[in-house]
């Protein structure tokens, strides 16, 4: 738990923490009965500091075959004290330890999370049996955790950016250890084990620098979809929006496979937050917490964005939290945060647990339900979320909670939104419009001014909509005549 269980023990078992196999064994059985599909998330490009491996690698010689499942090397300088190249940490800081016996080994994260070698055969073959192991229980898929940082450059030469400006893996073109061609190799061996069953789902998790370079990890023989982190990095932005959608439509489909659409994250600040601010990007890493926001704005974009997330071609993913309106907690106290940024940058970044607090369901006040009255989650949840509950939120036809399950249901129901053909309507600086099919059209406005729908039937819409007018910073569906 260095990292929120991002640092793995034992790929065959649950923390205790979080229960059994015994437990997830019935979980999988009662979701399926309600037609609900289970994705794990497999965390392949390192273990913990924990796992067998790694342990007997500590214990192991210089140069052997234990090591050799990891990334060890000699350092620089003229004792060895220099790390062995000037590759960057993801949480601050280089992305190397240095061991008693003299040796550095390699961590794109946490001290505490060592990368795998997979160029060795070894871990190739593990995880092959990891990934059976849970299909075979009846896992129905996988998201592959940080999959761009599976493979290295031989030799681990230098990078040709600025280590000072830190992990900025959005914009590496040429980095030796992030999106390394070698990498495809490893996706194509999970995509063999996933087609030896019937309909098993491989998620890629790729922070990559375009369209472009994310579309090569969801090719026929590799995944089947990924993460698209451009869209939630074009931030409440018409033009960058419109770009982003354009581009990923056009290189996804160039390969035969499905887009995917996100406004969050477990990595970034919460995009009700972002929305209400000046600029709405993500900062790197969840860190931007003392900036100026204005939640309400930040909640009016955040409506009209799932209508327009739900109306774009492909698969829409819900982070938990953004479907009941929740917004970044960006006044945890100093002594509970836990994301290993805050310590590795000196206690300066406060990292990404804001957008981690624990989900409220009900009642009014801390921990909401999520556990007995009594019980403290390992994040505490602001006073003020008893308005924002599960609870109070259903029925009530005004919430986030109610929008986005209406969204759902008319998703489902109209032909057009589920496959029809996507065309835009002329540009504009404010407003994005665009057709499903021959019937459904999305208007979302950027605007500070009502905007005058024109012809159609209202199906859906983020806020109310007044003698034909969309409210500023709004969105609607619209049935064409």
């Amino acid at each position: 738990m260095a990292d929120g269980g991002y640092d793995v023990a034992d790929y065959r078992d649950i923390d205790p923490r979080y229960g059994t196999l015994a437990d997830l064994d019935r979980l999988v059985v009662d979701a399926h009965a309600r037609g609900i599909r289970i994705v794990a998330d497999i965390v392949g490009n390192h273990t913990s500091i924990e796992h067998p491996w790694f342990r007997e690698a500590l214990d192991a010689r210089v140069g052997s075959p234990a090591r050799a499942r990891y990334h060890f090397a000699d350092g620089r300088g003229v004792n060895g004290e220099l790390p062995p190249n000037n590759w960057v940490c993801a949480f601050g800081g280089p992305a190397w330890t240095r061991l008693a016996d003299g040796q550095w080994y390699l961590h794109t994260f946490a001290p505490e999370q060592p990368d795998l070698n997979w160029s060795e055969p070894t871990v190739v073959d593990e995880f092959a049996d990891i990934l059976r192991f849970w299909f075979d229980r009846g896992i129905d898929g996988v998201r592959a955790d940080a999959i761009p940082a599976m493979a290295k450059v031989p030799g681990l030469p230098d990078a040709d950016y600025d280590p000072t400006l830190g992990f900025r893996s959005g914009e590496w073109a040429t980095a030796p250890h992030w999106d390394v061609d070698h990498v495809h190799e490893v996706a194509a061996a999970w995509r063999r084990v996933a087609d030896e069953y019937d309909d098993r789902l491989l998620i890629a998790e790729a922070v990559v620098r375009d369209p472009q370079r994310l579309a090569l990890y969801v090719r026929p023989d590799e995944f089947d979809t990924a993460f698209n982190f451009d869209f939630l990095r074009a931030g409440w932005d018409a033009g960058r929006l419109r770009e982003t959608i354009t581009a990923s439509l056009e290189t996804f489909r160039a390969v035969g496979a499905t887009v995917s659409w996100m406004l969050s994250s477990h990595d970034e600040t919460r995009h009700r937050t972002r929305f209400g601010r000046a600029d709405t990007r993500p900062a790197s890493m969840a860190t931007d917490t003392d900036v100026d926001t204005d939640l309400d704005l930040g909640l009016r974009r955040a409506r009209a964005a799932v209508l327009l997330m739900y109306a774009l071609p492909g698969m829409a993913w819900i982070y938990q939290g953004e479907e009941l309106g929740l917004p970044e907690v960006a006044d945890l106290p100093d002594d509970v945060l836990q994301d290993p940024t805050w310590a590795r940058s000196g206690f300066t970044r406060r990292g990404r647990d804001g957008c981690r607090v624990p989900l409220p369901w009900g009642g009014d006040r801390p921990p909401y339900d999520f556990g007995p009255p009594s019980s403290s989650p390992w994040l505490p949840q602001p006073s003020g979320w008893s308005d924002l509950t599960v609870t109070a939120q259903s029925g009530d036809p005004s919430s986030m909670l109610e929008l986005y399950r209406r969204a759902a249901a008319v998703r489902r129901s109209r032909p057009a939104l589920a496959g029809g053909e996507f065309v835009w309507d002329p540009e504009s600086s404010d407003v994005l419009s665009f057709r499903r099919g021959d019937d459904v059209r999305c208007l979302v406005s950027f605007s500070d001014r009502p905007l005058k729908l024109g012809g159609g039937t209202v199906l859906l819409a983020s806020d109310e909509i007044v003698r034909g007018m969309l409210p500023p910073h709004a969105a609607a569906w619209i049935a064409l005549d």
